[in-house]
Order: C-alpha cells, then structure tokens, then sequence
C-alpha cells in the first residue's frame, strides 16, 4: 500500500465533530478517521471546532473587511455566503502555491464551487466528491474549463445520472459509514425517524404514518428550520411521538437500535441517504418513500419502500417492514454501507491520479 498524504476539504458551514450536522460532516469523519487508521497522512480542512483528534487545519472564515460601497452594493451577497467564498479562495490560492510539496492529492469534499474552479491552477490532482444534484455555480465550474482535470466521483447511481450532462464519467463511490458504531439492537420499541428537522426530510409526514399506524415514534435530530418545526413538526408531538433532541452518536445508535422500524421520508431525490444506512446497521429495517438513491441502498430483505409522499401508504406499509429481518438489515449495511468499502475505493483512486 502506498502511504497517500491526503488534503481533505470539507463544508465549511458545521464543524466535523459530534452530534453531526448532517450526514455531509458524518461522512466526511468517517472517510478521515478510516483512513488514517490504514496509516494515510489526511489533513482535513474544515470549519472551525472540528474534531482535535482529527488532523484539522481550519478553513480561514473570516469576514473580508469590505468598505461602505461594496457593503451597499446591489450585487452584495449574504455575509455568510461571502465568509464562505472569502474561505475558500485562501484555501485554493494556498494550495496553488505549495500543495504538490504538502500533498499528493486534494479531495473535494465539500459542496462549494471554487475547489472545482480552481483546479486547473493547483500542480496536484483532484478529486471531487458529488454529494448533491446539479447545481447552477458548480456546473459553471466545470464548464469554465476547456478540459476540466477534476477527477468526479457521485454518492449514488441516481446522484452520478444526474450529473450526466455535465459530468458524464463520474465515477460511483457510496457513502459509507463506520458499521462497528452503530451495533445492533434488539428492536421492540416502535418507530425511529433521524436527520435533520427539515421540509425536504418530511419528518411531519413521519408524524402522519405514525398516528396513523398507531405505534410511538421518536424523533432525533437538529432543528434546521424553526419556522418549519413550530408550525409543521410541533403541533404533531406528544403522547407517544417525542422529539429527543439532537443526540450523540452513540446516543442515536441506541435509539436505532430499540426500534421496529426506521421511517425515512424524503421530500426530495435523496442523492444517497446516510440515515438509512445507519438504521440498517443497527438492525432495524426501513420504510420509506421511493426516492432518489433510496432504492439503490434498499432491498426487500431489509425494507419497504412506498410511494413518494404518501403517509397513509406508509403507514400500511409499516407492520411488513416491522417483520423484516434484523438480521438482514444488519448484513445489507456491513456488506454495501461501510465505510471500508468508500476507503477502498478512494485509496485506489489517490493512487491513480497521483501516478
């Protein structure tokens, strides 16, 4: 094995550290820890209070001191989005000017545009991770260069078709998480529903299946939209459907780990579906919509998949996905979710791009 020393860019929106933002930041510590345990050198750029164990150089996000005229400008964007810029145009120009000295290659692990732009100028390779569908500034990216050197790679089958126009040889390397935390439980403690707190996670509409399959549901994750919650998610809880909160890790292994069954009800064409992947490790099937990569990750043995947006589908789905084997869940997650697997893949391509 060649030892790769690995420049390993992430959003710089949330920290890399527990609870998760998202899967984006789950996914991100899961490929960095795994492959510095195979004796890598991965230095992660990343927001600022990622996790010390990691080798973390924060991302420079600091506000650019922009005179009265520029602030009042028309053409002025949300400051955070202009932290967000200002970040990672430091980030690129550092690495055009000694990056092969420090590195082998970059891998673009966030959702930003420049890392993509600016390839062409850096005297390493990159890879480029696509965790998202098309995006306008992105697909500009890609385009502004007559032969862009980015190598891609997409999350899912259904992510890489999406990007078909633009990028029509990316290549398919999954998400994958850590299996061994995340053990099996024994079930028996109704409904689980995990992410974040969002429209396009529909966590209302796993309120919906749930009272109306009468079984108790917990619900763990961060608020991302107040406006959503109060009016949408809160006037559905009580009784025995709770919000838990936005948990640990561990703490959220647990919670998949006692229940039947995990809903998963995406508003939108899920590029992969981390928390799917999780439940399954835990032993605990799925029922969910039929959307984007969900698909790929579900089989019969281990969930049920309805239709996109019907609760009271769902909801009579529910008791053939409480039947399904732990088992099975369990093995569909060791053999086609782990994050093993996502390391094996991008080590060989590090080793191909950088000969």
């Amino acid at each position: 094995m060649t030892r790769m020393r690995v420049a390993l860019i992430a959003s710089s929106r949330h920290p890399v550290r527990e609870p998760f933002a998202g899967g984006l930041e789950a996914h991100t510590w899961s490929l960095a820890r795994v492959l510095t345990r195979r004796g890598h050198k991965v230095t992660l750029f990343a927001a600022p209070g990622s996790d010390p164990e990691l080798d973390v150089l924060e991302l420079p996000v600091r506000r650019a001191v922009l005179s009265e005229a520029a602030r009042a400008d028309v053409s002025m964007p949300d400051p955070a989005r202009m932290d967000e810029h200002h970040a990672y145009l430091r980030l690129m120009l550092d690495l055009a000017r000694d990056g092969d000295l420090r590195f082998d290659v970059v891998h673009n692990n966030s959702l930003h545009y420049l890392p993509v732009a600016m390839a062409s100028a850096l005297p390493l390779p990159v890879v480029t991770t696509l965790h998202t569908p098309p995006t306008p500034w992105l697909e500009s990216a890609v385009q502004a260069q007559d032969d862009c050197p980015v190598v891609f790679t997409a999350v899912s089958d259904f992510t890489a078709g999406a990007w078909l126009a633009t990028v029509p040889a990316a290549r398919v390397v999954r998400n994958g998480i850590d299996t061994r935390l995340w053990p099996v439980g024994q079930g028996g403690g109704g409904l689980v529903w995990s992410g974040r707190l969002v429209p396009e996670k529909g966590p209302h509409l796993a309120i919906e299946a749930a009272r109306r399959a009468g079984l108790p549901l917990v619900l763990a994750g961060p608020v991302g939209d107040r406006a959503y919650f109060e009016e949408q998610v809160a006037p559905g809880l009580g009784g025995d459907i709770v919000h838990a909160g936005h948990l640990a890790q561990a703490d959220l292994a647990e919670l998949l780990g006692r229940a039947d069954a995990a809903l998963v009800t995406p508003m939108w064409d899920e590029p992969y579906g981390l928390v799917v992947a999780e439940a399954l490790a835990c032993g605990t099937p799925v029922c969910g919509f039929r959307r984007g990569a969900l698909p790929e990750i579900v089989t019969p043995a281990c969930g049920v998949l309805g239709p996109p947006g019907d609760a009271a589908a769902l909801a009579r789905l529910l008791p053939r996905a409480m039947a399904l084997s732990r088992h099975a869940a369990r093995e569909r997650a060791v053999t086609f979710c782990c994050v093993e697997r996502a390391a094996d893949a991008y080590t060989a391509l590090y080793e191909e791009v950088a000969a």
